[in-house]
């Protein structure tokens, strides 16, 4: 019995614009058939299992032919799979998503196709130009550049030789047509076009490498002539509202290329607010979460916890798999009453709160320190502290209770473990070189100094921001011989991106 596939629009390159249900599709997929203008960041909504295959397509450059990209969706569907062809912007507006359908119709292929964001419009709109205004423009109107102008027999000029094409309320956008731009404004001008009306040529859009270079009719070619697809080109007197309108440069990281080194599951927060700034961001994971080798002498504490006064979280891991063990002892967060319960920072409580569990204190300082401070002046003597922890940390908290006459058990709830990359990997990540390297630990800054990079890429590395959660972190990176430029105020992922954001403020 044949698989389905799943046509489905990735959007414009912002990977926040994939729709709820390609996101669902990508979700379920067996096997993934991306574009070149497809983001790769949206293949993290794909299943650890499932295959991947490149067949991306530029100006002169096919990985592989239209004819044997129909084959492959036909191949994989035909062995029972899931299949998602993820393109570029929406598949039925210069995608080719229409020819694909047919052969998959004709090949007797259950398919079905998801809509996207297209370029064609989300382009302009990060780039500040609405395609209709009402005082400007009432109609908009998608053409392709790809074809050769100048033949009179093409289907692009052709089109144009309709006076309503070119009618001053009307806003004309032209898909991949940077390298015929020149022959396109010609026939405009031809065609009666006044010289003056405004003009954009818009690479990248919606992400943080967009370009946006502006002219007339008259000179958008020679002005834009360094621009490389992919670009996209908008002709109309919209494009004079841009100047008030570009929303999307003036966001605060804009352009800004900044490395994030913590465990990839954990990512998430700091990946978006970052991105949420106008920041490009390149992950590179140095920890990677583990579960101890053996639960026992964690499930042994919670099979116990009577004997406890007090329960410590330092780590949001901890407390996750803290409360994943109760679980699975057959205990809940009713057992926990009685122990009062103290974490490291607003993270940690948070994952305390998620599971039902109240915490009852959190320092002002969100590190080891705190948390004895908040502890300081009482009378701890023969009091049992429960610490679920990482494999390694430091012992301040453990030491100082027990030289205040605590009990104290440390278990081990997780250990962190060093991904291993190549050489050539951490180029392809690297370069060109970021702006910002962020440490969100001690572990993500010892194991970020150990890997494997080429000359090229330390050199470059030489320029960037080091960016630290805090005064720990920072200390580690200085034994490392590494500068700190920049340092959270507050400890926690907010404070590091504020930090970052003040360090790139414009001081007028």
């Amino acid at each position: 019995m044949p698989g389905k596939v799943y046509l489905v629009g990735a959007g414009p390159g912002d990977p926040g614009l994939l729709t709820l249900k390609g996101k669902v599709a990508l979700e379920r997929a067996d096997c993934v058939i991306y574009d070149f203008l497809a983001n790769e960041a949206l293949l993290r909504h794909t299943r650890a299992d499932c295959e991947k295959i490149y067949v991306g397509k530029r100006a002169g450059r096919h990985t592989m032919s239209q004819d044997r990209i129909n084959r492959l969706l036909i191949d994989k569907a035909r062995q029972g799979l899931c299949v998602v062809r993820l393109k570029g912007g929406d598949p039925f507006i210069f995608g080719r998503g229409g020819e694909e359908a047919m052969e998959l119709s004709l090949a007797g292929i259950p398919f079905e196709v998801v809509p996207g964001v297209s370029a064609g419009h989300a382009a302009p709109a990060y780039a500040g130009i609405p395609l209709t205004h009402r005082d400007l423009a009432s109609s908009a109107c998608f053409l392709t550049g790809h074809e050769e102008p100048s033949d009179p027999d093409s289907p692009l000029a052709k089109v144009m030789e309709d006076a309503s094409v070119t009618r001053k309320a009307q806003t004309l956008v032209f898909f991949m047509g940077a390298r015929t731009l020149s022959e396109i404004a010609a026939l405009l001008l031809k065609q009666g076009c006044d010289p003056s009306i405004p003009a954009a040529v818009i690479r990248w859009g919606t992400t943080p490498n967009q370009e946006v270079v502006t002219g007339t009719l008259a000179d958008i070619a020679s002005k834009s002539a360094s621009i490389q697809p992919p670009a996209l080109t908008v002709i109309g007197e919209v494009v004079r509202l841009r100047e008030k309108l570009r929303w999307f440069e003036r966001l605060p990281l804009f352009g800004k290329r900044i490395v994030i080194t913590r465990a990839r599951e954990q990512a998430s927060p700091l990946r978006e607010a970052l991105a949420e700034r106008g920041a490009e961001v390149v992950e590179i994971p140095t920890i990677e979460i583990r579960n101890p080798d053996s639960w026992n002498p964690l499930d042994d504490a919670i099979r116990r916890l009577e004997e406890f006064d007090f329960l410590l979280a330092t780590s949001v891991n901890g407390v996750r798999n803290f409360m994943a063990r109760l679980k699975a002892c057959g205990r809940d967060a009713r057992d926990l009453k009685g122990l009062e319960i103290g974490a490291i920072g607003p993270a940690t409580t948070k994952e305390f709160e998620s599971a039902g569990v109240r915490v009852d204190f959190t320092p002002s300082e969100y590190r080891a320190e705190g948390l004895l401070d908040v502890l300081e002046g009482r009378d701890l003597t023969g009091k049992a502290f429960l610490i679920p922890r990482a494999r390694i940390a430091r012992d301040l908290v453990p030491q100082t209770l027990r030289e205040r006459g605590a009990q104290v058990e440390v278990i081990e709830a997780y250990y962190t473990a060093a991904p291993e990359y190549k050489p050539e990997e951490l180029e392809a990540l690297l370069i060109p070189p970021p702006d910002v390297v962020t440490f969100t630990s001690s572990s993500t800054a010892i194991n970020f100094a150990k890997l494997p990079f080429s000359e090229k890429v330390r050199s470059g590395l030489k320029n960037a921001q080091n960016a630290s959660i805090g005064p720990v972190t920072s200390a580690t990176l200085r034994n490392l011989g590494m500068s700190v430029n920049i340092e959270a105020k507050v400890s926690t992922i907010p404070g590091l991106v504020q930090a970052i954001e003040d360090s790139f403020r414009d001081p007028s």
